[in-house]
């Protein structure tokens, strides 16, 4: 969303690597950003590789419970293969249906289990190895790689598509990043799961080489009879691990989605209350249900499964590639001779898996094609409408001269109590406040517009969430709250909200007024900064109010109060006689016990006629449905149904 405001980077959280004017990483970012068509092209590269990792993330249960529970028809060549899907579907829904009560409770059983795999894995391929004999491990050279690929034709090329599933779900490894340090990922892919896999295939190899007819199961046919029940039984609750760990990262690159913009409002539930990361989706948990079984019943095989998931994962691996150079020249300043190098070789690599899954298409690697291409749509249509609507409020918001013609009662009659407008703009007066009151009579005797917004970084700490300002003179008491939000902080129902909105509020007036009523100001006792405001912060550490970056920038119509938290500051204000502060704090109080009113605007979006037909078919049908099956705004914001007010307004784009 294009609503970024300088004071944004004064956030802790917030950093901005600088760069020499001349550097590679400076020019290169410059070209880009003077450039709207590679912008575009970047946010699609963006959006079809998220769409990509929620196909993962419907492919990945289905291909792993299936192959789990495939053992069952190995060790029983009596059972149909009806009842593998069967047994694999019961699976799914139960997988599903515990989303909702989160992982934390489970979540201590994950780690074992999956080290358990990996050992256990790991063990039968030393033992395959062993009784098989060793000189599968002269695969491991070059050589032999060239020399497979040289002499086998088009068969052995096509066949690096089966390669390719030896390398999927590791991927699930890396799902949960946003939960775990890197180091802790990395230790554990380098020490257990790489070293474990390789023993695993070379063992697979080896035992192959004797009973070459057991090619389609090799997994479950080379393990010793003796363990053969307690593997299956870890097998099948690996698949699930893994699967829950597929579902968990969609549902967190979803609520990131939602967080910038690109995806319609849907209501993210948080399961834990010490784990931030941990979080339930209703809605998209039960369209990847669906979507999962349906895929498993469609198929009932593993190839064409497989087909699905390899096709996905690569197009995964290649757009993440692609956008890993960007991060590599601007964000890590990395040579470009580095940034070469990476990307060159990962691209050999991965476009030769890509033109491999091209002949797999017909095969079942239509599926994930086709699934990235509905979520494509829903995310590009939305994020458009989206950031179309938010320049209509932009371009037609009201001039300040217009809001300080009308006096301090703005025209109109001022009735007790407190109107919270609801507002994507951080700035200016929105088009939504000159709308009402030019249709109604009243207008509360506190005006608070309220812009809840989400920052492009991880987190925004409790005590620099809200920015307060006031809009014109005192007398007005018109206020903007700005509640910023990082795209992994989560506005959930909180009863505090509203109540940690007041405490800023009264907060940033006791400020101002203490400035205003200091005895050493440079302004007389009381008089209001008319010519121009100071932008301070408070500071945590000596609890005083420090003024020496005063911005003189921001006109007195719109002076801008940066207030941390009550929690964080204490600041005793000396009584004065001309002082008012008294009176306007239980001014507010008393508008706040007369009650609050939520004013939310209701814009609806429609396309010009002069639009063209698929611009048409995007916004007035695609956008429209999706406005109106998506959550409302008064319940994404959490809002009390008894004291929302709506204002309706139409704009053509």
């Amino acid at each position: 969303m294009p609503n970024q405001h300088h004071t944004d980077e004064e956030l802790t959280t917030y950093s901005r690597t600088t760069s020499l004017e001349k550097s590679f990483a400076a020019k290169t970012q410059r070209w880009l950003e003077g450039r709207s068509f590679i912008k575009k092209t970047i946010l699609v590269l963006v959006l079809v590789g998220t769409c990509m990792v929620i196909g993962d993330g419907i492919l990945t249960p289905a291909i792993s419970v299936l192959s789990a529970v495939g053992g069952i028809k190995v060790n029983r060549s009596e059972v149909d293969n009806d009842v593998v899907v069967i047994v694999a579907v019961v699976i799914l829904v139960g997988l599903f249906s515990m989303q909702r009560y989160g992982t934390n409770k489970v979540g201590m059983l994950f780690a074992p289990i999956v080290l358990l795999w990996f050992l256990l894995i790991g063990g039968i391929g030393i033992y395959n190895i062993s009784k098989f004999g060793g000189s599968v491990l002269k695969a491991f050279s070059p050589l032999y790689m060239y020399r497979y690929l040289r002499y086998g034709g088009k068969d052995n090329w096509l066949s690096l598509g089966g390669v390719l599933l030896s390398i999927t779900g590791t991927e699930a490894l890396f799902a949960d990043l946003a939960n775990f340090p890197v180091s802790s990922v990395q230790i554990a892919f380098t020490l257990v799961v790489f070293p474990c896999l390789l023993l695993a295939y070379s063992g697979q190899a080896a035992y192959l080489v004797n009973n070459l007819n057991h090619s389609q199961d090799v997994f479950y046919r080379c393990i010793p009879d003796a363990i053969y029940w307690p593997v299956f039984v870890i097998a099948t609750l690996a698949a699930i691990i893994a699967s829950q760990a597929t579902i968990t990262a969609t549902f967190s690159i979803i609520k990131q989605a939602l967080a910038h913009g690109c995806f319609p409002r849907v209501k993210v539930v948080h399961t834990s209350k010490t784990v931030a990361g941990q979080i339930y989706i209703p809605d998209i948990n039960y369209i990847l249900m669906v979507l999962c079984i349906a895929v498993t019943v469609g198929f009932k095989n593993e190839s064409q499964i497989g087909n699905a998931y390899g096709t996905a994962v690569v197009l995964v691996m290649l757009f993440t590639t692609l956008l890993m150079t960007l991060v590599m020249i601007l964000v890590w300043h990395c040579h470009w001779i580095l940034v070469f190098l990476f990307t060159g070789l990962s691209l050999i690599v991965e476009c030769t898996y890509f033109s491999i899954v091209l002949f797999k298409i017909d095969q079942g690697g239509w599926v994930p094609l086709a699934i990235a291409g509905v979520f494509l749509t829903v995310m590009y249509v939305w994020h458009y409408g989206t950031v179309k609507r938010y320049e209509f409020e932009l371009h037609s918001k009201v001039s300040m001269a217009w809001i300080l013609n009308l006096g301090p009662s703005l025209g109109l009659v001022r009735v007790p109590g407190i109107g919270l407008v609801y507002t994507e703009l951080a700035t200016g007066v929105p088009h939504i406040f000159s709308h009402f009151i030019t249709n109604l009579p009243a207008i509360h005797s506190v005006v608070v517009f309220v812009c809840v917004k989400y920052l492009p970084v991880y987190t925004v700490p409790e005590g620099e969430r809200f920015l307060i300002r006031r809009i014109g003179p005192n007398n007005f008491h018109i206020f903007r709250c700005v509640a910023r939000y990082g795209y992994k902080d989560l506005h959930k129902k909180d009863d505090d909200f509203e109540k940690k909105l007041f405490d800023n509020l009264f907060m940033s007036v006791k400020l101002e007024l203490m400035m205003e009523c200091s005895s050493d100001s440079e302004y007389s006792p009381c008089e209001p900064l008319s010519e121009q405001s100071k932008h301070f912060t408070v500071n945590n550490n000596e609890n005083t109010t420090s003024s020496s970056n005063a911005d003189f920038s921001i006109s007195s119509v719109d002076s801008a109060i940066h207030s941390r938290s009550p929690s964080y500051v204490n600041i005793t204000i000396q009584s004065s006689d001309n002082c008012t502060e008294v009176d306007e704090l239980e001014f507010l109080n008393k508008c706040r016990e007369a009650g609050v009113v939520h004013i939310l605007g209701n814009t609806v979006v429609r396309a010009s006629r002069e639009s063209s037909f698929y611009k048409k078919i995007a916004i007035d049908y695609i956008y429209a449905f999706l406005r109106k099956i998506c959550r409302e705004n008064s319940m994404f914001l959490n809002i009390p149904h008894e004291s929302l007010l709506n204002v309706g307004q139409v704009f053509y784009v």
